[in-house]
């Protein structure tokens, strides 16, 4: 065991006048905040919680569960020049009376939008195939939804800039027909053509603007459905 030695007196002033500077340098040591658990940072680099939805957006989604759509609310997000994805969700599928539709190629559509076309898709289309071409619907075609764009031809930001439109191009049914508006707007069987009227104009009871390839060339190969509060159906 080693013994401990007494201090000279030369030392210990050494030591007395030494002390001052050690604590002046301790206190310039950068020391790790102490650990918040595994993967945690500092708070001032946390990222803000998102705001609660308000009591419309709450609305809106008890609505659209109602019409049995599988859906997950989307983050709100502004992207600058007119454009933004607020209120929005994402659809994973719709419920019709016996069987699940899928829709292709849907980014995030605002509640207001999705909602109208649930039901649609569930009152207006899947009931007019079987009716009319006696199949149910399998899956509904889009064009998709957002898109930071004018209106063709105009200075004036299109519905999708805000998510707040579909286009939809065409449907599958479970028998495997496609039935598609390009092909078989003005192409396609009596019984096709018909269908094709048929949830057009079921889509104009349920949206404000409803276009088609009857508007203009621009809409010859899609639907295009929007919730705007208007009363527009070409």
């Amino acid at each position: 065991m080693m013994k401990s030695r007494l201090l000279s007196p030369r030392e210990l002033r050494l030591l007395l006048l030494a002390m001052p500077l050690i604590a002046v340098l301790n206190g310039c040591i950068d020391r790790p905040e102490r650990s918040r658990g595994r993967g945690s940072r500092p708070s001032a680099q946390s990222r803000p919680a998102a705001p609660p939805p308000s009591r419309e957006q709450r609305q809106c989604m008890a609505a659209l569960g109602a019409q049995n759509a599988v859906f997950t609310p989307v983050t709100d997000r502004y992207y600058g020049n007119g454009c933004s994805t607020l209120g929005t969700v994402k659809l994973s599928a719709l419920n019709t009376d016996r069987a699940t539709v899928s829709v292709t190629n849907l980014g995030p559509v605002t509640c207001t939008t999705a909602t109208p076309f649930a039901a649609w898709a569930r009152y207006g289309v899947d009931r007019a195939a079987q009716q009319i071409l006696g199949s149910r619907l399998l899956s509904i075609e889009t064009y998709g939804s957002y898109s930071c764009r004018n209106v063709a031809g105009t200075a004036r930001r299109s519905g999708h800039a805000t998510a707040n439109a579909i286009d939809v191009s065409g449907f599958v049914l479970a028998d495997g027909r496609r039935i598609s508006v390009l092909g078989d707007w003005s192409n396609g069987s009596p019984a096709e053509r018909r269908f094709l009227r048929v949830v057009h104009d079921s889509a104009c009871k349920r949206f404000g603007t409803t276009l088609g390839p009857d508007y203009n060339e621009a809409h010859r190969n899609h639907f295009h459905l929007e919730a705007d509060g208007a009363s527009f159906c070409r």
